[in-house]
């Protein structure tokens, strides 16, 4: 049995114990007198350095087997002939003072390599004399000179030497460094490795965009490898800087893929009161052509028998969408989609064709911009009154800003989506623009991503003359899981005088959430949701509709599953009592 007496240090103690082999074998490898004599006086020097690397350089190590110093002659022997079992081992530290830092000293191995030295200690490199004379102080300064020299563009630069010289009359330590920053240099035409149906040609020319010809920067570098996995065709993208720069002074990179599988199916599943279950089967192709086009086949069939209907009464739609990725070898994607629906809501009936094509362009992590025409034809009305036909051309301008961690489930950071739609509805030869703008946030409250406040706020408005002249399907609605939870879908809004939806001209919707982890993987939520709608294109703040509930969550792999329960604070007409809502991923 081994004991460690305490040293009142909680970090020396945990470094001492991560160290001893004493401690780690006791009950899994036990062994003889001879064998714990053994490993006490390794362990001896194995806790001496755990004492430097804590900064105790003046301390020592007595470890005392059945009572017996490590030094004692016949040691083994002793103890074998002894009859005390279990034998016990004590490991006394006496650390003494902590030493501290007494000179920091960065130098450069050549005249070049002044500069780029004096540009990385413009700032503290977290240490500085007075500070303790650790190992993790001193290894994580270095590792902070060396990626600031990184970041400015020298991928060669390495530590030549770092000196570390005590004085034990001073207690004190003095840390040297030497660097050789190397040359400063920009990226090579990167190579790329591991493709297999994807035209290489196209890859390498995608990822020279990204960062031939610049200066180099791990940080670029990063980026150009998620932008690569961004493509969607790769499970995986490495990324290999060679250790010399080539002929012309650059640095050569290689991108390591490895490809998906070209073909994928998947369902999605959710359930909402009163609007009933719906399902939606998608196929995929990863690389159509050879150069990562995506093409998706999917088919939604919803409102299941809501409100006690049959399949005549339910929902259907299904679309094709082609995506091209980078187009003149850049961050631009051209988007076509087609489609047909047959849309049977509570606030109006829909049976129409769709196509729209979009160039997206990505300019960073965070911003994708997206713009192109749309077609919209077929016929709409009033739920479950007569279907009136409309024409539509429009030029669909959109954008999203995204910080957050996590797509289907953020603890910290925001976005920021907002979409306009300059349109002119050819049988009424009158012109509208629906634009929508949503925002939410999200706050990590103890930082360990298990208590997080969520806030999402939507703002509307149908920029038109009069309201009327756009189809129904055009007004704004609201209602609804991912709008009010607590009121059936699309029930929030204007009524003509027969108590029918009208739809409205503008919105306003907000909501808050609190979100628990609960153990490894299942979470509670609260929230409450509140929404209006005008018949004027400037949102109102008036005729509020609240609701308020809970949800379970578990967590999985691919996202959270949500079930959600809300009830109308403000109750209307026609309008459930609760709502039950069932889904994939966090409800915003």
């Amino acid at each position: 049995m081994t004991e460690l007496a305490p040293t009142n240090d909680a970090s020396l103690d945990a470094a001492l114990a991560s160290v001893s082999r004493l401690l780690r074998l006791q009950e899994e490898a036990p062994t003889s007198a001879f064998g714990v004599a053994s490993r006490a006086a390794d362990d001896r020097e194995r806790l001496g350095r755990a004492l430097h690397s804590e900064g105790f350089w003046g301390g020592s190590i007595r470890i005392l087997i059945g009572g017996l110093a490590l030094d004692t002659p016949d040691l083994a022997e002793r103890l074998e002939a002894s009859n005390e079992r279990p034998v016990v081992v004590r490991i006394l530290a006496e650390p003494g003072p902590r030493y501290t830092i007494s000179d920091v000293a960065i130098r450069a191995t050549t005249e070049q390599g002044i500069a780029a030295v004096a540009e990385v200690t413009e700032q503290p490199v977290g240490l500085a004399p007075g500070d303790p004379a650790t190992a993790a102080a001193v290894l994580d300064a270095e590792a902070r000179l060396l990626a600031r020299l990184r970041a400015g563009g020298y991928p060669l630069s390495s530590v030549v030497r770092r000196r570390t010289v005590v004085n034990y009359d001073e207690r004190g330590m003095a840390v040297t460094w030497i660097l050789a920053p190397g040359p400063r240099a920009a990226f090579a035409v990167p190579r790329v490795a591991g493709t297999e149906r994807i035209n290489p040609d196209f890859l390498v020319r995608f990822a020279a965009n990204q960062i031939a010809g610049e200066t180099y920067s791990p940080a670029r570098l990063e980026e150009a490898r998620r932008r690569i996995l961004g493509l969607r065709a790769f499970s995986s993208v490495r990324v290999e800087t060679a250790e010399t720069l080539n002929d012309k002074g650059r640095l050569p990179v290689t991108f390591i893929v490895s490809e998906r599988p070209r073909r994928a199916i998947g369902v999605t599943a959710a359930y909402e009161t009163n609007y009933g279950p719906s399902f939606l089967v998608y196929w995929e192709h990863r690389n159509l052509f050879g150069q990562a086009e995506r093409l998706r086949l999917e088919a939604e069939v919803a409102r299941l028998g809501s409100d006690g209907g049959g399949v005549e009464d339910s929902t259907y739609r299904a679309f094709a969408t082609l995506r091209r990725p980078g187009l003149f070898g850049r961050d631009l994607a051209a988007v076509g989609t087609v489609g047909v629906l047959r849309e049977r809501l509570n606030a109006y009936d829909r049976d129409a064709a769709i196509a729209s094509i979009l160039l997206e362009r990505r300019f960073s992590d965070q911003l994708t911009l997206g713009a192109g025409p749309s077609v919209d034809i077929g016929e709409a009305g009033p739920s479950g009154g007569p279907l009136d036909p409309y024409q539509i051309a429009g030029f669909i301008l959109n954008g999203r800003w995204d910080e957050t961690d996590s797509l289907l489930n953020p603890t910290r950071g925001w976005r920021l989506t907002g979409s306009v739609t300059p349109s002119f509805s050819l049988d009424e030869s009158a012109a509208f623009a629906p634009l929508r703008v949503t925002a939410s946030t999200y706050w990590d409250v103890l930082g360990s991503a298990r208590s997080i406040v969520a806030l999402r706020g939507t703002v509307g408005s149908l920029l038109a003359q009069d309201r009327m002249d756009a189809p129904i399907h055009q007004r704004f609605f609201a209602g609804g899981g991912g709008s009010v939870r607590g009121y059936d879908y699309q029930s929030i809004g204007p009524r003509d005088g027969a108590g029918r939806l009208v739809g409205g001209a503008s919105l306003l919707e907000a909501s808050v959430e609190w979100r628990q982890r609960i153990g490894e993987s299942w979470g509670g939520v609260v929230f409450v949701d509140a929404g209006t709608v005008g018949s004027d294109s400037i949102p109102s703040v008036s005729d509020w509709r609240v609701g308020a509930g809970v949800g379970l969550r578990y967590h999985t792999a691919i996202g959270p599953i949500r079930a959600d329960i809300a009830l109308p604070l403000v109750r209307q007409d026609g309008s459930s009592g609760y709502g039950l809502y069932v889904g994939i991923g966090q409800a915003f």
